[in-house]
């Protein structure tokens, strides 16, 4: 059956028609604007990104006691409702919202069905790979914290990128795994580099400034972000050297950076590896009970347009339609879960 909010006049249908088109016809699509279309669905904020994890309480205790994450709610939820909104039939959910100065993350233990563990062999320029970047006031200090707390490396150390750099000279990160292995990585700004709220020094662990992606085309994934969902794009660079080699763990690494932001919360980062060209797809088969499984939850006030952009074919559907919640614990009362072009989740919301 074709959900309600997928039956439009044919005119829209057209319009869209027309775009792909004129898409066709040139070739490329520009940087610098979003195309044209008569249906997009704006995202005003990134709210959270969530991680699914297998053990609740130990991935609390690492990420409030190690990273200084706070608990802000811990709620249990079930129902038809979760079910279609996270694709995962008999879905029972415990989920705990932490946040970190001004930015959350959500994590998500499903008591029922298990899913299954981070794959051991995934490497970072896999297109399953996300991460979040946890800004720090001091690097030297944040490694030693990560060093006692016996986190596993998956950087060789801290990386301070080069000076021939313009764009990311003098930033200094460095990527590790938490206890279910997903990827996190601290990062450092140095003056006249990132935020300015990135340069107080009253607290080690600052918030998030972004969750990175992998991606396999730019230009391709740029159609459904800025195109579609009008995030805006706000930076980028080309970074390669031994620097980008050790911080990643890939030898060899050459990567087109592009960051996106919405007018709240932490960016989007596309990491596109031109060199080299071998990670691996994201599973068809990734399920949100899936240890491996990221969200990222995008506000708007029409996450129901979404499927008006089916056509476009720059994401596929999780949700079979936009879901109404019981109740707005959750912090939202609409929401569908939808994977972007490269296979990772987006959960457009709206209150």
């Amino acid at each position: 059956m074709i959900p309600q909010t997928c039956r439009r006049p044919v005119a829209s249908w057209l319009a869209i028609a027309a775009l792909l088109a004129s898409c066709a016809t040139s070739g490329t699509w520009a940087a610098e604007e979003p195309a044209a279309s008569n249906s997009t669905v704006p995202v005003t904020a990134v709210d959270s990104v969530g991680i699914t994890v297998a053990d609740m309480s130990r991935a609390v205790d690492f990420y409030t006691s190690v990273l200084s994450f706070e608990k802000v709610s811990d709620i249990e939820v079930s129902g038809r409702e979760y079910e279609l909104l996270s694709g995962v039939f008999g879905a029972r959910m415990r989920i705990v919202r932490l946040r970190l100065g001004d930015e959350s993350i959500e994590l998500t233990e499903f008591l029922a069905p298990k899913g299954r563990p981070v794959p051991a062999d995934m490497r970072p320029n896999d297109r399953a790979f996300q991460h979040i970047a946890i800004i720090v006031s001091d690097m030297k200090t944040a490694y030693a914290r990560l060093r006692q707390a016996g986190v596993e490396h998956a950087s060789t150390g801290p990386q301070t990128l080069p000076a021939w750099n313009p764009n990311a000279a003098g930033i200094s990160a460095f990527y590790f795994r938490d206890p279910d292995r997903h990827f996190l990585e601290i990062l450092h700004f140095p003056p006249g580099k990132g935020l300015e709220k990135w340069q107080r020094s009253d607290r080690l662990f600052l918030g998030i400034d972004h969750t990175a992606i992998v991606v396999e085309d730019t230009d391709r994934t740029l159609r459904f972000y800025r195109d579609a969902l009008q995030m805006n794009v706000v930076g980028g660079s080309e970074n390669y050297d031994i620097e980008q080699e050790r911080l990643n763990n890939v030898f060899g690494a050459r990567l087109r950076i592009t960051t996106l932001r919405a007018t709240d919360g932490p960016g989007v980062e596309l990491l596109e590896y031109l060199a080299p060209r071998d990670g691996r797809p994201a599973p068809l088969d990734l399920r949100a009970n899936d240890v491996a499984h990221w969200q990222t939850t995008l506000v708007t006030r029409t996450p129901e347009r979404i499927f008006d952009l089916l056509p476009l074919r720059v994401f596929s559907l999780v949700s079979p339609a936009t879901v109404a919640l019981p109740t707005p614990s959750l912090g939202f009362s609409r929401g569908v879960l939808v994977r972007d072009p490269d296979g990772h989740g987006m959960r457009l919301v709206s209150s």
